[in-house]
């Protein structure tokens, strides 16, 4: 194995001026890995730097963490870790591994170090590849991992990913490697778990060197993928601009391409939650796009609102802490959509951004709020009054826009203005009698 590994690591050129980040939890896999680097260092002295997680879910955790310790000060590696004290969603493996590769890589920069090492190896690789053709994923998912991602100031190496687990297991025993045992990984609950310990073996039976053979199937999608992934790139640039999809635009794409692009999108949004996304997720997307409806939308995981609104697509992070607003009008109000409004002493504009109003012909104060179930303006001259919803509709306002969009009050409730789309009977031109400026911008 040693000798795999060196020549690993010259295949990615790692050199004596280097410095490794290993991730090691303590289990045979890591410990066997970080113990190869550790003598591989003396042919190629790079520094290395041990990081060990505590996840803090099990009674033995802290224990590990001083084993592993203890095990760096006897050979003289660094070592740093961490104990995530709590945890706030409900996917425990999803936010770990989040938590996990943000400490490795702060490591990585506390050390200015070129590579993380990792010791993922042919079994895991397996494992994640049957996981996601039943789970559902793209061409990039499919093909599980890579042995090297470069990740722009650093690179994630995994000189294990031709090696199985049994091998690795029987090198630490024969080398009197010390190691503990994670007894979660034998728990069925846990869907990896079941691949490990009802399917990988029946695929051994069939081919004890199936492992090379998701390897090879894993080079092969990673290179198709790298080749559609500059083509998806390409028609994204086209189709999707400042966050918005354009409808006419997407379906001018060939089939393949308009899959990739909402998965391309997807992963722009959920970035390390990319695993709650599954193919139904990318349907129901497709379908809101085909939907007749010019106005609708659905819900992805983690609040995640797709909205469609005429001709354009949006994926909108929901926070829920605006929900509506009443502000009092007085010199200058910031509104919740981004937007200003504020009293001015003149303007020399008269379009649908400034409103001039006589302060004897409504009743002070002015507010400014969200819109309400059926709500109605007088609109500047015409008779009789008009819908909020439907001057909205008119307008082609996106529907998350209108939710926050500016209403302006007096004091008995009446609208006044709607910035920035139409005038109320109160406003006044230029040359008529008026005390109250007020600017959208």
């Amino acid at each position: 194995m040693q000798e795999k590994v060196l020549a690993f690591l010259n295949k990615y050129h790692v050199t004596e001026e280097d410095c490794l980040v290993v991730g090691v939890s303590g289990g045979p896999d890591s410990l066997t890995l970080l113990a190869i680097l550790k003598e591989l260092s003396k042919k190629i002295p790079y520094s290395l730097v041990c990081a060990h997680v505590n996840h803090n879910v099990r009674k033995v955790s802290a224990k590990e963490k001083i084993f592993v310790e203890d095990w760096c000060k006897k050979h003289d590696i660094v070592f740093e870790s961490m104990t995530i004290e709590k945890y706030g969603d409900d996917n425990f493996h999803n936010e770990a591994r989040n938590l996990r590769y943000q400490f490795f890589e702060s490591l990585v920069h506390k050390y200015h170090a070129s590579y993380l090492v990792t010791a993922h190896h042919g079994d895991d690789l397996m494992e994640t590849i049957l996981m996601r053709i039943v789970r559902g994923s793209t061409l990039k998912g499919y093909s599980g991992f890579s042995e090297y991602v470069d990740m722009g100031d650093y690179a994630i190496l995994r000189p294990f990913i031709s090696f199985t687990k049994e091998e690795i297991t029987k090198y630490a025993v024969k080398n009197k490697i010390p190691y503990v045992i994670d007894k979660s990984n034998f728990k069925s609950k846990y869907t990896r778990n079941r691949y490990r310990k009802e399917v990988l073996p029946f695929l051994r039976k069939e081919d004890p060197l199936v492992h090379e053979k998701f390897l090879k199937f894993s080079r092969l999608l990673g290179e198709y993928n790298d080749f559609i992934d500059r083509e998806t790139k390409k028609a994204l640039s086209k189709v999707y601009q400042d966050n918005v999809l354009s409808i006419s635009k997407y379906e001018e794409l060939e089939p393949l391409l308009k899959t990739e692009v909402i998965h391309s999108i997807l992963e722009q949004v959920y970035q390390d939650d990319l695993m709650l996304i599954n193919d139904r997720h990318v349907s129901l997307i497709k379908e809101l796009i085909a939907s007749r409806k010019s106005n609708a939308f659905i819900y992805l995981p983690n609040e995640v609102k797709v909205v469609k609104s005429y001709d354009e697509v949006r994926l909108i992070v929901e926070t829920g802490e605006v929900a509506s607003y009443e502000i009092e009008l007085i010199d200058y109000a910031f509104l919740p959509n981004g937007k200003h409004l504020e009293l001015v002493n003149e303007c020399e504009e008269n379009d649908n951004n400034i409103c001039r109003l006589d302060s004897s012909e409504i009743s002070l104060p002015l507010y400014v709020r969200t819109r309400k179930h059926g709500d109605k303006m007088e609109l500047l001259g015409t008779k009789g009054h008009r819908k909020i919803k439907n001057i909205m509709i008119d307008k082609k306002i996106p529907m998350d826009e209108r939710e926050l969009w500016p209403v302006v009050i007096d004091s008995k409730g009446v609208i006044v203005w709607l910035p920035g789309l139409k005038k109320s009977k109160f406003n006044k031109t230029k040359q008529s009698k008026c005390d109250i400026i007020i600017k959208y911008y």
